[in-house]
């Protein structure tokens, strides 16, 4: 059977943690508009060259109506990832997305993000000091990983970090494929919503100096701002994509770095390269999860094919980012290279909002365990690593590390 009639399991199966499953470069050679199954039973297109993952981030057809009666499911039962009700709240296009996002952004710019440093430094610090306290060999993730981000996003929405275990569980039945029942997806939701409530409302009576009392003091719909149940599903929005992607992708980069210990000698040797070595480490990043879905309301042509209204798209951006026609050596890490289109969070309208402070954490942990633990290195083999399954985002199990 050629490429061009194969229907693929997505996401495609792939028992090497950081490399890349054989399938991405054929696709993008002979199938750059695949058809694939998703976990649901439901059928997808999925493209894998960066022009065309590019044209259609940008395409204001390509739309995020994932809830639509004809869009494909990505999980078996309906729930989960980017399919909730609640997300409807959030304008998906157009000038009410935008407007969403210019107020909610003025919270993730570089120049907030430059601020905010000191503070990531000295979590970063005071999560190392603990991790060796607790002596070698250790787990990354758990240790530094996981709990940077989720204290810097708790931080920003003026939310108590000791409620971290929660907000975990919450954010990954958010991003289920095949990990959890709909009962349990439901419950959790519901979980999550009624403590955001909570927290929104104690935020109107008692603000801080945080981005919910922010949305909430410049007024409802009628004076320029957001509703209550914006600013609620706003806060929910940003816990779990604030958290979820940069923590697993803390433990990725550090992987691929120690993968090659050589990496690592060179940015011990040249820390200069800390900036360059992690927009390459995000466009090398393989176990990306399921990439970006979109929805079709029209009929719309990508990579010379006409595809039909009703059709879901999933974007890979991580195939992308090893395209030959863009990147020289795509299959190789170049921690100098410069300048780096990656597509790593997405492109156009819906590019993501948190990137500058995915970039600052991901930079202020380089700086800290190059600083702290030079002699760091892999506590098994890098064979021995295990994928994060079920989840519409992807990451590694654990990194044991030891020094």
């Amino acid at each position: 059977m050629s490429a061009t009639e194969q229907v693929l399991n997505y996401p495609i199966p792939n028992d090497a943690a950081l490399d890349p499953p054989a399938e991405w470069a054929r696709l993008r050679e002979e199938c750059p508009v695949a058809h694939v199954k998703l976990p649901s039973g439901d059928g997808a297109r999925l493209i894998t060259r960066y022009e065309d993952v590019k044209a259609v981030l940008a395409d204001p057809r390509f739309t995020r109506r994932l809830t639509a009666p004809d869009a494909a499911r990505l999980s078996a039962d309906g729930g989960g990832a980017f399919s909730s009700d609640i997300t409807k709240v959030i304008p998906d296009g157009g000038e009410g997305h935008q407007h969403w996002r210019r107020l909610v952004g003025r919270w993730f710019t570089a120049k907030r993000m430059a601020g905010l440093r000191p503070s990531m430094t000295r979590i970063a610090d005071d999560l190392i000091d603990d991790m060796v306290e607790r002596g070698a060999p250790a787990d990354l993730r758990a240790s530094l990983g996981f709990p940077l981000p989720v204290y810097v996003i708790c931080d920003m929405l003026g939310v108590p970090a000791e409620d971290r275990d929660r907000f975990s569980y919450w954010s990954d039945t958010f991003l289920n494929l095949t990990r959890y029942t709909k009962e349990e997806i439901d419950a959790a939701q519901a979980e999550f919503f009624q403590y955001m409530s909570g927290h929104v409302a104690a935020k109107r009576e008692q603000p801080g100096d945080d981005l919910l009392s922010e949305l909430l003091a410049a007024g409802g719909p009628e004076q320029g701002g957001l509703s209550d149940l914006q600013i609620l599903v706003t806060g929910m929005g940003l816990l779990v994509a604030g958290h979820e992607t940069t923590a697993n992708m803390i433990g990725k980069m550090v992987a691929m770095l120690l993968a090659d210990r050589s990496r690592w000698e060179r940015l011990l040797d040249d820390p200069s390269l800390i900036r360059t070595t992690v927009e390459e480490s995000l466009r090398m990043d393989a176990n990306a999860g399921i990439g970006l879905p979109r929805y079709l309301p029209v009929e719309a042509e990508v990579g010379g094919e006409v595809l039909p209204k009703g059709t879901t798209v999933i974007c890979s951006m991580a195939a992308a980012n090893r395209d030959e026609r863009v990147f020289a050596n795509a299959s190789e890490m170049d921690m100098t290279r410069s300048p780096n289109p990656h597509l790593a969070f997405g492109s156009g309208a819906h590019s993501c909002l948190g990137q500058a402070l995915a970039r600052t954490e991901l930079q202020v942990v380089l700086e800290v365990l190059l600083r702290r633990l030079p002699s760091l290195e892999l506590a098994v083999p890098v064979e021995e690593l295990e994928r994060v399954e079920g989840l519409a985002v992807g990451g590694l199990r654990t990194l044991p590390v030891r020094w």
